[in-house]
């Protein structure tokens, strides 16, 4: 597997900051502190390389121009974890014919259904 660190770029906000990654177009997300923010800049760069055989090579960081009061940090991906951590497992389960039939008429989301019962049920946040 693989690891690759990444400049990213951090703008502070008056809660948190908001992050790119311009290496990978379109790659922004946003966290409410330091570590939320690197944290969901690990995750979005994972999902921007995710289904490619070849990662766009890093810029230096050096020559990355930033706005007054932005910064660059070096982001690791690293492609073993982030698949541990996101990859998704297919599990087979039975429902009532009747609650089935409700869920899928209002359009639910079964997968999602799931996680969210099951963080709740596990207190995972």
């Amino acid at each position: 597997m693989r690891k690759i660190f990444y400049p990213v770029v951090f703008h502070p906000e008056e809660v948190g900051y908001t992050v790119s990654v311009p290496d990978l177009d379109g790659c922004f997300t946003q966290g409410d502190d330091m570590n939320e923010a690197v944290a969901m800049a690990q995750e979005a760069i994972g999902l921007m390389l995710e289904d490619q055989k070849v990662y766009p090579q890093p810029s230096n960081p050096a020559d990355i121009r930033t706005a007054p009061g932005d910064f660059v940090v070096m982001i690791q991906f690293d492609e073993e974890a982030y698949k541990k951590q996101f990859k998704p497992v297919k599990k087979t389960l039975s429902i009532p014919a009747w609650l089935n039939t409700a869920a899928e008429e209002a359009h639910v989301n079964f997968s999602g259904v799931l996680q969210e019962a099951l963080k709740a049920k596990l207190n995972i946040g």
